[in-house]
């Protein structure tokens, strides 16, 4: 048993091997229960999940897609002792490589500081200022990362290859966050194929694909272009029936909000990645 826990899920972080079948089923059966958990444990605290609250909590996947990048950046040298406290982040080892600055280990802690927030704030009737805790946990991070930029013009290309399908989408859909179901998802497409086929035609780096069905695809097909094309379909095609299904408005945003993050989280962390190069 010690040696399957090791070989499917320590190993994988300690060589940076990236995901395989078993973790990867592992963590989103682990994910279903917690996310069918939280949101019962936000109708029994009457915690109302409406557009604003979607807003806040993606300032919070913000933070943790940020706060992993600070951690690749570290990782692979680009992080350099530039000012006073980049020498001290790197002094303290905080950021460094481990199970609590990689998946899954970042998206607990980012979770419990996003709960912690939510519970305090709504014990005080506060709850409309989640944003602004997601955004000054944020802003520190990514002005860790910003001297570090490297490769903009290619960061630029992914989000105009996400923006496309997302205001494609709202003309379709007449929905802001629906259409971001799919601008998120084209994001996490159009990263990865900018990443592992455009950038290193021009650029001395390589990346490759992490995540099981995202690799299979680029395998069979040759090219992560028909990823990036899949992805807008399927999550246009979900967007499009939710936009339809007739349920309770906190369902659907909340359903809207976990597809959201699905796309967002990696995309955000790919972009982040990229566009320093590390």
């Amino acid at each position: 048993m010690e040696n399957f826990i090791y070989d499917y899920f320590i190993e994988p972080i300690l060589s940076r091997t990236g995901y395989n079948v078993v973790n990867t089923l592992t963590y989103a059966i682990i994910a279903m229960v917690c996310l069918y958990l939280i949101f019962n444990f936000f109708k029994m605290r009457k915690i109302s999940v409406d557009k604003n609250f979607v807003v806040a909590t993606l300032c919070f996947v913000l933070l943790g897609s940020t706060v992993r990048v600070v951690t690749d950046s570290i990782d692979t040298g680009v992080f350099k002792p530039i000012t006073p406290i980049h020498a001290f982040i790197l002094s303290s080892h905080i950021y460094d490589y481990g199970f609590l600055t990689v998946s899954p280990g970042i998206y607990v802690v980012i979770a419990f500081v996003f709960l912690l927030s939510v519970l305090s704030l709504n014990s005080i009737n506060k709850l409309d200022e989640l944003w602004k805790i997601g955004i000054a946990l944020w802003l520190p991070h990514f002005l860790l990362i910003l001297p570090f930029l490297a490769y903009v013009p290619f960061a630029l290309l992914i989000i105009v290859l996400a923006a496309i399908p997302f205001f494609a989408a709202r003309f379709f859909i007449r929905d802001d966050m629906l259409s971001l179901i799919v601008g998120a998802h084209a994001l996490d497409g159009a990263a990865t194929f900018v990443a592992i086929e455009v950038l290193p035609k021009f650029a001395p780096i390589s990346y490759f694909e992490q995540h099981v069905v995202s690799s299979h695809i680029g395998i069979l097909t040759g090219s992560y272009l028909f990823f990036y094309l899949l992805k807008i379909a399927i999550s246009f095609s979900a967007a499009w029936l939710l936009s339809k299904e007739k349920m309770d408005e906190q369902e659907k945003n909340y359903v809207a909000l976990v597809l959201i993050i699905m796309g967002l989280a990696p995309g955000l962390r790919d972009l982040l990645r990229l566009a320093i190069g590390a």
